[in-house]
């Protein structure tokens, strides 16, 4: 590619790629990657590391990619769900000479793919790098996923919050990741450690292995906000979301990939995969939000904001607004729930569009209604709903 010396040269560049592109659209993703490759298998794919992450976003600079590969031979078939391409230093001299107009202002947030492009090339004059060690990966279609390097960049795209919680395809991810042994961040295959066992030991070169899952954790990948705090790091999964001011605390706590936050949260028990807290909320100690997987007939569920789950509670109902269920107790769609006149009066007013009947309900009933307040009766063991009678704020300085 030819040293392109104006803005207008360059938008004029980035019509003629798509122009002449036969089949050329624009990606739902893409980013260029550094691949941790196999031990034994060096073809295969064990991580991918992306600084810069694009969604739905900055289609010039994908355009000059797709143009950088032309350059090297290779082409992109626009019809697959995703393409995943090695890259060299011929393709990135092909995109700092398409960037030239920009490159004097691609530091601090402006231009980012040409800082990643511009850091990788003097990394790759001055270190070297091995066949396969840099990627660029494009989704084209939010389909189930089949590649390592696809499956990374949606989680990535899922913990920066470039996208909104089980709004995305996340299909075939554990198909599309090995399990591997995590030491210090880097994966190892399990087969490598099983076949040079006992020269690594005997060398004193056996790794520390931290775990073994085909997920990450969330801080090898991620650097969450200022005010937001994770006391111990195998308690969020990579491909989790925290908003801002979360905490997370050690001990039962846990978050899982496509699940999180969405503000202010206190998050001491577990978060299973597709639920979703909401602002404010208090999730307590040893507390359970199902996943969908286990027992809520697939109905992902939400906690609204200003909600208390108290220590070792279960919830498997989405919950509205200012809900409380005491410590202790499980309501699961099942569960009957006892309302009494007064109480149900109260929950109806605050519940606009609804109009509850009855005096015995389960709990899927209640499915998203503001203002609950789950008790069960100490001497009769009978759950009952009440109108909670506050909404739970959480102490600001602590947050």
């Amino acid at each position: 590619m030819e040293v392109i010396e104006t803005t207008d040269a360059f938008k004029a560049l980035i019509e003629n790629i798509k122009k002449d592109t036969k089949g050329y659209k624009d990606p739902l993703a893409f980013g260029i990657a550094r691949v941790d490759l196999g031990q034994l298998n060096p073809d295969k794919a064990l991580q991918a590391t992306y600084p810069v992450v694009n969604w739905n976003e900055n289609f010039g600079s994908a355009a000059i990619f797709v143009q950088a590969l032309a350059d090297q031979g290779l082409t992109v078939d626009f019809s697959q769900k995703e393409q995943v391409f090695d890259i060299n230093l011929d393709f990135l001299q092909s995109c700092l000479n398409a960037f030239t107009p920009y490159s004097d202002e691609a530091y601090g947030d402006a231009h980012k793919n040409i800082q990643v492009v511009s850091a990788l090339y003097n990394q790759m004059i001055n270190d070297g790098y091995k066949d396969g060690e840099f990627k660029v990966c494009f989704i084209y279609e939010d389909a189930a996923l089949e590649s390592v390097e696809a499956t990374y960049l949606k989680l990535y795209a899922m913990s920066l919050a470039k996208v909104e919680l089980r709004s995305i395809n996340l299909n075939g991810a554990f198909g599309a990741l090995p399990n591997v042994a995590w030491s210090n961040g880097k994966p190892i295959e399990l087969d490598y450690l099983r076949e040079f066992e006992i020269e690594l030991k005997l060398a004193g070169e056996y790794p520390h292995v931290d775990f073994v899952d085909k997920f990450p954790r969330f801080l090898q990948h991620i650097i969450p906000a200022d005010n937001t705090r994770i006391l111990e790091t195998s308690k969020v999964r990579f491909g989790a979301q925290l908003a801002a001011g979360t905490t997370v605390m050690p001990g039962a706590s846990y978050i899982n990939f496509n699940a999180g936050t969405t503000g202010v949260s206190m998050v001491e028990g577990r978060i299973s995969s597709s639920a979703i807290v909401g602002d404010g909320s208090d999730v307590g100690g040893g507390a359970s939000i199902l996943g969908v997987l286990s027992g809520t007939d697939g109905n992902p569920i939400s906690v609204g904001k200003n909600c208390l789950l108290g220590a070792n509670s279960v919830c498997g109902i989405p919950l509205g607004d200012a809900c409380i269920i005491d410590a202790g107790i499980a309501i699961l769609e099942g569960t009957k729930v006892g309302i009494y006149p007064e109480q149900l009066a109260k929950i109806n007013e605050v519940n606009s569009g609804v109009t509850l009947q009855g005096e015995v309900f389960k709990g899927k009933q209640l499915a998203g209604l503001n203002g609950l307040h789950f008790r069960q009766n100490s001497m009769t063991g009978e759950v009952t709903a009440s109108r909670s009678t506050r909404e739970i704020k959480l102490n600001a300085d602590l947050h």
